[in-house]
């Protein structure tokens, strides 16, 4: 961590504690990012533990991201082209 009273005010026309302030901030979300993201795998191994279908699971978030339309109209291609290669 830097000391922002080491840190120019201006260094070649950029707010030098402000950035400071900016990648800091970042580098704490980037470290937080990275523990939510274990916690996200240890619960992906819990259900497949349990006997869920992980790529399963996984499609399931995924859909329930889209809006309702967006998701009506992936499912149609999935039909669509089901049908197309026969299966």
């Amino acid at each position: 961590m830097v000391d922002e009273n080491q840190v120019k005010a201006e260094v070649g026309g950029i707010d030098a504690p402000r950035l400071v302030s900016l990648v800091e901030r970042i580098e704490r979300l980037e470290e937080e990012k990275k523990e939510l993201q274990s916690d996200i795998r240890d619960i992906f191994a819990e259900a497949k533990s349990a006997g869920f279908d992980v790529k399963a699971l996984r499609t399931v978030l995924k859909l329930r991201k889209m809006n309702a339309a967006d998701r009506d109209e992936q499912e149609g291609w999935v039909a669509v082209f089901r049908e197309a290669l026969n299966f």
